[in-house]
């Protein structure tokens, strides 16, 4: 080995003992999941999907495979609803446009938001595994954080409305970055299942290692927190996901699975309840698998 190699490689430890040292999480990718969004290099093998008028308690729902672009079940898609802590999806895209490595500092203002997730003023995090905390446990002050660290909160909600015509959410616009209700009459924000169904194919391309770390448990780092899709932890070939529920949202929810032979499928609910939401992906997936086998 060269003296050159021989310096290369303890640097490289060196940074790696360094990260462990600050406590910084990392996360393994699913293997699964780039492939899987990649065009399929065989004809699709998931049909469209009918379902009963009442098998779904959510108010819009879309069952989508990115691979192929072809929508497999459509419940009022384009209707525009609150979006809850969908929203964090926005703020994560335009807060990662400034670097997943940036570093943060938590500022005493971001711990204002509503619930404690067990952050405390002056820790410093990297903005990667910050946001990939935020979307694991939907933490308020967890997302402000990352919005205001990255850019500004100001700026944040400037660039998520950007970023939302740039790529042709016709139904989102964000008026905060957690999707917290404003008022009992006006939510944080407002989009459509389409909307979300993009929104997480494009955090899935983008950034998938930090969007599967919610197929886990959070970091240790923040321990009184769990994960808000821990109830769907079990479904077969789940990847990633987010939750989001306010009195004006009800209970949405956003799921990608690994159907199999590189066929993803993202389900997406948006109006349904707190618990009704994970049984309507479950039953999205169900029929979707159902439809395949026949």
């Amino acid at each position: 080995m060269t003296r050159d190699a021989i310096l290369l490689s303890i640097a490289t430890v060196a940074a790696v003992a360094g990260l462990l040292l600050l406590g910084y999480q990392t996360y393994a990718p699913r293997p699964t999941v780039p492939e899987a969004l990649r065009p399929a290099p065989t004809p699709a093998h998931f049909s469209a999907v009918t379902l009963p008028k009442d098998a779904l308690t959510a108010q819009a729902a879309i069952l989508y495979n990115p691979a192929t672009k072809e929508v497999l079940y459509a419940k009022n898609v384009e209707q525009q609803l609150p979006l809850a802590s969908l929203t964090k999806l926005a703020t994560a895209l335009a807060a990662l446009s400034q670097g997943e490595d940036r570093l943060v500092t938590i500022q005493s203002q971001d711990l204002k938001e509503e619930g404690d997730s067990g952050l405390k003023a002056g820790e410093t995090w990297r903005l990667g595994d910050l946001i990939a905390f935020a979307l694991t446990t939907s933490s308020n002050d967890g997302i402000a954080a990352a919005a205001a660290g990255a850019l500004t909160r100001t700026a944040a909600i400037e660039k998520m409305n950007e970023d939302a015509k740039a790529q042709g959410l016709s139904q989102s616009y964000f008026l905060n970055p957690t999707g917290l209700d404003i008022s009992s009459s006006t939510a944080g924000a407002y989009g459509s299942a389409r909307d979300v169904a993009q929104l997480v194919e494009t955090m899935l391309r983008t950034y998938p290692v930090i969007f599967e770390a919610t197929a886990y448990e959070p970091s240790a780092r923040a321990p009184k927190e769990v994960s808000t899709l821990a109830p769907i932890h079990n479904l077969p070939g789940f990847v990633a996901g987010k939750t989001g529920d306010t009195d004006l949202a009800g209970g949405n929810l956003a799921a990608v699975v690994d159907g199999g032979l590189n066929e993803p499928l993202i389900a997406v609910v948006l109006g349904s309840t707190r618990d009704g939401r994970f049984d309507d992906v479950r039953t999205l997936v169900a029929a979707a698998q159902s439809q395949r086998a026949q």
